[in-house]
């Protein structure tokens, strides 16, 4: 694997659902070339899905002139992922624990925790002019 090395790179993707394997193909073929191991890229991989679908589906709302921007910085064996769409935003302490006795039957509520299941750091942003950016921290060294 790749150390002492910095690596970004970023792709940007109009907010159709046939874009998820565009950005899928994108990161893992960055996190090879870069030597992450094949069990760390499987875990971002999963992740990423999630975050790239929830800003597609939820956050752009399916609207193709909408956005999602997948950003990925690699530094000093610490990987950032960054997805961010043009949605209204929302809040994340709203989202229903997928574990709840309530809840386990919906189909839909799980991403946030299995990213968070996955991943060593989560944040969300929502910058003043909209949209939310969700930073994914992967400490592979």
């Amino acid at each position: 694997m790749t150390d002492n090395n910095r690596f970004s790179d970023s792709l940007t993707f109009p907010s159709t659902t046939d874009q998820v394997a565009k950005a899928d193909e994108f990161l893992e073929t960055w996190l090879r070339k870069i030597g992450v191991p094949e069990d760390t890229i499987a875990n971002l991989a999963i992740a990423v899905t999630e975050l790239v679908n929830n800003a597609i589906v939820h956050g752009n709302k399916l609207k193709r002139n909408k956005k999602v921007t997948v950003s990925l910085t690699f530094d000093s064996g610490m990987i950032k992922i960054t997805v961010a769409d043009e949605g209204e935003g929302f809040n994340p302490e709203n989202v229903p624990d997928p574990l709840a006795k309530e809840n386990l039957m919906k189909e839909i509520g799980r991403g946030i925790f299995i990213v968070n299941s996955l991943i060593d750091e989560v944040k969300f942003q929502f910058p003043p002019g909209g949209g939310t950016k969700v930073t994914i921290t992967k400490n592979i060294a």
